[in-house]
């Protein structure tokens, strides 16, 4: 058998040729999204500011609960999204420096610290402020002046380009002030941190500017000589053994402490890979079992001949099962190697748009090429024999005369379950129109039209009749030789029309879908906050936020303002993640108009909260219900809910009193600053002379900025599912030369019996765009249903908002990628095939 699999590979290289292009991609695809999953589930991160400190004593960066279900307890954690601070107690710092081995511990305090020019930040990238005390953490030493004692003195790193004795401005929590550098240090053999700017202050200053009396972010463990790290940890656990609010970390325990962002990251890494690669691992099946099911169906002639000179239905099907396992050996290798590649070139788009910070290293092990590679050859296996199980079950006389006519009818266990699709289709849609948060619609959005794809596959010669009959009239009056032709030749062989329908619509579904998903939620969120916002100005700020002092400046100089500040944060409510935002309450309802539903925001004080409906329905809260909110750094604080609002998309879950968010938070500084009843911007500009940083808005440029925003968040699904499509386009276009390749026979026949080129070309125009118009409409009427469905579900309105220009994109792609996929693979299809009929066969 495996001979005879290799002869038949040998002598139909181009049959198969196609079957590899889409194996080769699948192998890419799946490869590149599983070393993404892998990169969230066990990446590293690299120390940078603890290099030179073995061991750690920090608060848990985890909030624990414990999950009952079906009599079992289950203990489950999630990851803080704001650093938790430790309590420096006196006695456990006497524990720790009790420990046998240890040298010194040193208190770290780590806040957001810039030198600011006029332009903006001095250094691209994070700036942290640190207690001079600190240094040797790292270690940093002075290269030139000294230490810092004053309040108004700062050593700064060589990187910056600074020298001893300048005078800079700094912007760090509260209002920009100036300081002195009285020192240069560096770390051992470079001038930085690769990663990040780093400031050193006198110990008070920074405890100040840290805003965490009494806490640190980390206690260092220094070894004394001969000591091992292994058993300074184990004394360490010891000392902390009754606090189990705090964990000792050592090795690669300590990169998560340091860069925070990378260790949340990690979390969005893996949803963003698992949706990827289940959806990628779908799509790729669907297109191998088509391609497949298109090269037996060329091959059904063959196969007939090999069931008349005696060939089992079994040994039918693993011929056919060992050609594809073959093609899979061939095609799998060099995709999964193509697909590292793939992966670490996505890996660096995600850090150039800002999805990823760069301390989150991309991970390659063997694990996803080889599951790459074996999940390519079962998907060849599985096709090939799923695809051979007509022609195997054919009685050899049937099977070569459905070879020569074609059969004219679809099989009912394929019309049984392309109705069972359909009908999971319309399942999926019902569920996803009830679906109101992001994360838990888009893997059922991009299901759906998977299983869509799939029920028009299931029932594609079908549909390609009845598309047939209305387009062969149109056909046959406007052209009456070619359009003829084509009717007859779409009616005759539905089968290869719905093979490459399929890919087609699917390009085009999933297209539509990426695109326009983005579109609506971001539309609707833009919608909301510009019919929200009463104030006429926001307050922006080219560096790290709008420090206090600037909104306080407002409210002084500019007499009838009201100033309101805002600071993004994410909360749990429950085990429930909600997006929030931090808000000074004084007038608030002058300047914010988040479509109060229930109760009122004046009464907005530092104990209460304000809930969107989601989150009031998820959490079965009303006015005048306690709620506990669990804030981004684990600080639990129960709350009265004095609002309920409609506007959710465009002001968050959940709107908090200011001051208690930007004390939880680890960039305390407003985001914005909004202003109502300012007499004009020169009025404002003028308030604001001392923050040259700060610029002043009218509604128009923070629209723009919004986009703007908007528009490098898309950007993520964009690249991640950007692939999903372009892997897509290539089986559209690998289907179609396939299927217009393997015509020469059919195009010698129409030749010999007096068909012209012109004619033939013609034809074959006709066909294609019966075949284009098929595919576009079923690929907009599934994004349409999809989509319709999606915005219900987000944003309560079944209109979602797909601009006309995009769409009409998407449609003039697939129609231009079916047009040259045909031409082209035809004319040479004619050229080759110009004598007789056994020949061109």
């Amino acid at each position: 058998m495996l001979t005879l699999a290799l002869s038949t590979l040998r002598a139909r290289k181009g049959t198969f040729a196609g079957a590899f292009v889409a194996l080769l991609f699948a192998a890419a695809l799946v490869t590149a999204c599983g070393a993404l999953l892998e990169t969230g589930l066990r990446g590293t991160i690299p120390t940078e500011r603890y290099a030179g400190t073995p061991v750690l004593v920090t608060a848990d960066q985890e909030l624990h609960w414990t999950k009952e279900k079906k009599g079992k307890t289950k203990e489950k954690s999630k990851p803080l999204t704001e650093r938790a601070w430790a309590k420096a107690d006196p006695a456990l710092v006497k524990r720790l420096a009790a420990v046998p081995g240890v040298r010194a511990v040193v208190p770290e305090l780590t806040f957001p610290a810039h030198v600011m020019t006029d332009k903006g930040p001095l250094a691209k990238g994070a700036s942290w402020g640190h207690a001079w005390e600190s240094a040797r953490l790292t270690p940093f030493a002075l290269r030139d002046g000294r230490a810092p004692k004053e309040a108004d003195e700062v050593v700064a790193d060589a990187g910056s380009g600074l020298r001893t004795g300048a005078k800079v401005t700094v912007q760090s929590t509260g209002a920009p002030s100036v300081y002195e550098v009285v020192g240069i240090a560096a770390p051992p053999g470079r001038a930085a941190l690769a990663r990040q700017s780093t400031l050193f202050f006198s110990t008070e200053q920074a405890r100040r500017l840290a805003g965490h009396p009494g806490q640190v972010s980390a206690l260092g463990l220094l070894t004394a000589p001969g000591a091992t790290v292994s058993e300074v940890r184990a004394g360490a656990l010891l000392a902390v053994s009754d606090t189990p609010s705090l964990k000792v970390r050592s090795g690669d325990e300590r990169g998560p402490v340091e860069f925070i962002d990378a260790d949340k990251a990690r979390v969005s890494l893996i949803s963003l890979g698992g949706a990827m690669g289940g959806t990628s691992l779908l799509v790729a099946l669907l297109v191998v079992a088509g391609t497949f099911a298109l090269s037996i169906q060329q091959r059904a002639r063959e196969l007939a001949l090999l069931r008349a000179v005696g060939a089992t239905p079994r040994q039918l099907r693993r011929v056919v099962g060992r050609e594809a396992l073959v093609v899979g050996l061939l095609a799998g290798p060099p995709g999964a190697v193509a697909g590292l590649f793939l992966a670490r070139w996505m890996h660096g788009r995600f850090v150039a748009v800002g999805a990823l910070p760069d301390t989150l290293e991309l991970t390659v092990s063997a694990f996803p090429p080889l599951a790459a590679v074996l999940a390519t050859l079962l998907a060849a296996w599985g096709a090939a024999r799923v695809s051979a199980r007509g022609p195997a079950r054919m009685r050899p006389t049937e099977g070569l005369a459905a070879a020569a006519l074609g059969s004219g009818r679809t099989p009912a266990g394929r019309v049984v379950a392309g109705v069972l699709a359909a009908v999971g289709y319309v399942v999926l849609v019902v569920v996803l129109s009830g679906l109101e948060t992001d994360a838990a619609a888009t893997p059922v959005t991009f299901l759906s039209v998977i299983v869509a794809a799939a029920a028009i596959a299931l029932l594609g010669p079908s549909l390609a009749r009845v598309a047939t009959w209305v387009t062969g009239g149109i056909a046959r009056r406007l052209s009456p030789a070619s359009g003829f032709l084509a009717a007859q030749n779409t009616r005759a062989d539905a089968r290869r029309v719905a093979a490459v329908v399929t890919p087609l619509s699917l390009a085009v579904a999933m297209a539509s879908t990426i695109l326009f998903t983005q579109t609506t939620s971001s539309h609707a969120a833009g919608e909301q906050a510009a019919s929200g916002t009463r104030a006429s100005y926001v307050l922006a700020a080219s560096g790290p936020g709008v420090p206090a002092a600037a909104a306080r400046a407002v409210r002084e100089r500019v007499p009838g303002t009201t100033v309101t500040e805002v600071v993004p944060t994410t909360v749990r409510v429950g085990q429930d993640k909600f997006a929030a935002q931090g808000v000074s309450s004084p007038g608030l309802p002058r300047t914010l108009d988040p479509e109060v539903t229930a109760g009122t925001l004046a009464a907005m004080d530092d104990g209460t909260v304000a809930l969107s409906d989601l989150a009031a329905r998820t959490r079965h809260a009303r006015v005048g219900d306690r709620v506990t909110v669990t804030l981004g750094d684990g600080v639990e604080k129960d709350l009265t809910v004095t609002a309920v609002y409609a506007r959710g998309l465009g002001f968050g879950d959940l709107l908090l009193p200011h001051r208690m968010v930007a004390a939880h938070v680890d960039r305390p500084l407003s985001s914005s600053v909004l202003v109502a009843g300012a007499p004009n911007r020169s009025a404002l500009t003028a308030a604001l002379r001392d923050f040259p940083t700060v610029r002043v808005l009218d509604r128009t440029a923070v629209a723009a900025a919004r986009r703007t925003q908007e528009g490098a968040q898309a950007q993520v699904k964009y690249i991640a599912m950007g692939l999903v499509i372009a892997f897509t386009a290539i089986a559209v276009v690998n289907t179609l030369v396939m299927a217009t390749s393997a015509r020469r026979r059919e195009f010698a026949l129409l030749r010999m019996i007096g068909t012209t080129r012109r004619q033939l070309r013609a034809m074959l125009r006709w066909e294609t765009l019966t075949i284009t118009l098929l595919a576009v409409v079923l690929g907009a009427a599934v994004a349409g249903a999809t989509l319709t469905a999606f915005s219900l579900g987000m944003t309560g309105a079944p209109t979602p908002y797909a601009p006309l220009v995009p769409g009409l994109a998407v449609i003039a792609t697939a129609v231009l990628l079916a047009f040259v996929s045909t031409a082209l693979p035809a004319r040479a299809a004619q050229r080759s095939g110009t004598g007789a009929p056994t020949e061109a066969g």
